[in-house]
Formats: C-alpha cells, sequence, structure tokens
C-alpha cells in the first residue's frame, strides 16, 4: 500500500478573522451567530493581547536595527515612539578608510544621569539614557565630539502592529505563536462573553504562551560573564 505524499506546502498561515472565528468557537459561539459586534469587540481584544505581548519582551520578531548619525555637542535624539524597549546599543566610528569601528555603551537610570555633574561633556559616548515618554528619546554621555564621524546603532524591541480586519490581514507574529494567539484571543472574549469558561481558558491561554515563548530565544548562543575593563574606553 503506498504512503500518501505530504502536501509539501508551508503556508499556513490564517488570516485575523480566520483565527477570531477559532476563537469564538472555542467559548461556545457558532460562526452564524457572529454579529458586528463581535468582530468590533475580537479586534480590541486582539490588540489589547498584542498589548499585553509586547510587554513581555524580547518577541524576536520584532526586533530590529536602528542607525543615527550623531551630531557635534547634541546629546538628546528622538526615538521612534513604537520603540517598546532598547536591547543593545553601540556607537560606530568612521575611520575614514571605508571601514568601522563599534565599541558597545550601557543604559543608565534617570538618577545615574542626573549624577553627572557635566552633562556636556564631549568625547565619545560611554552610555545612553533612554527617557521613555510618549515621544520617546535617547540621551547619550559623552556627547558626541567633533574628532570623529560617529553613528549610534541600536537593536530594539518595537511594539506588535495593529490588527486591523481588512482584506485578509494577517496578524503580525511568526508561525510559531499562532496557537497562542488563538487562545489568548479566545480567554480575552471570554471575560465578555463566556464568564463561566474564562478560567479554563486563560489557563490554556498561559500555556500555549509559555511554549511559544521557550522557544523564542536565540538557539545555542553561549552566554559569557566578562568583568568590566575600565581601560575599554578611551
Amino acid at each position: 500500500m503506498a504512503i500518501p505524499a505530504s502536501s509539501g506546502t508551508y503556508n499556513f498561515l490564517p488570516s485575523i478573522g480566520e483565527v477570531v472565528l477559532n476563537s469564538y468557537a472555542r467559548i461556545r459561539i457558532k460562526r452564524a451567530e457572529i454579529t458586528e459586534e463581535h468582530m468590533q469587540n475580537a479586534r480590541m481584544m486582539t490588540n489589547l493581547l498584542f498589548v499585553d505581548w509586547s510587554v513581555d519582551i524580547p518577541n524576536l520578531w520584532t526586533i530590529d536595527l536602528v542607525s543615527i548619525p550623531l551630531v557635534t555637542g547634541q546629546a538628546t535624539y528622538d526615538v521612534d515612539p513604537s520603540t517598546v524597549a532598547i536591547l543593545d546599543a553601540y556607537i560606530s566610528t568612521d575611520n575614514g578608510d571605508g571601514t568601522t569601528t563599534d565599541i558597545i555603551i550601557y543604559p543608565i537610570s534617570r538618577t545615574e544621569y542626573a549624577s553627572f555633574p557635566d552633562k556636556s561633556q564631549q568625547g565619545r559616548p560611554t552610555v545612553f539614557w533612554f527617557d521613555r515618554l510618549l515621544s520617546p528619546t535617547i540621551t547619550l554621555w559623552n556627547v558626541p565630539d567633533p574628532s570623529q564621524n560617529y553613528t549610534l546603532k541600536f537593536y530594539r524591541a518595537v511594539q506588535i502592529q495593529d490588527a486591523n480586519f481588512v482584506n485578509g490581514q494577517q496578524a503580525d507574529i511568526p508561525y510559531r505563536f499562532l496557537e497562542a494567539y488563538a487562545s489568548g484571543l479566545a480567554a480575552k472574549l471570554a471575560m465578555i462573553y463566556a464568564p463561566d469558561l474564562e478560567v479554563l481558558r486563560t489557563a490554556q491561554a498561559e500555556k500555549a504562551w509559555q511554549k511559544a515563548a521557550q522557544q523564542d530565544v536565540e538557539t545555542n548562543v553561549p552566554l559569557y560573564l566578562t568583568p568590566g575593563i575600565s581601560g575599554y574606553y578611551r
């Protein structure tokens, strides 16, 4: 007997609307019973779910690299408001021969920045303060000096894109998080439409999230602990 062939495809990525229908099914609401109000609540709950996930950083698929050319004497620079957190930052110095030298810089708190006696001191930046305002900023110390061409580069976690129920739009999540999405949305919808199922669906959602989050890591990366060396900065 011949063994049936598998599909040979990897295209399973349902639209937001399809996931919503599945989530409603999990709280015993049939497709024929779904109204416009159901869909409006599902859209709001989907986006609130993504807010929850954005807080549980880092979500690897949301990380990108930002480059900001530095200006002599300017300490503070605007940061895109979609930035949830700055993960790693470094100063890239143009060597003038087509090459660059990258030196990592470290985060400090508002209190630490406030403690610096000379905030206008110029030199190669060594630390940064990320001020998480509605319009966030990043402030460097030392303040860039004119001796070099510096570029600030940092990896950031970006908020998950909005979920809109139009034109078969897909959620801004990877394949491995689809079950966590459907389970999490079902739990949030149960708060409104099926309170008797809320505890069960919440427990299932948390389990699905934990499974997905455990796999959302950089694999086979060793951990090195190295003491700070004062001579690292000139």
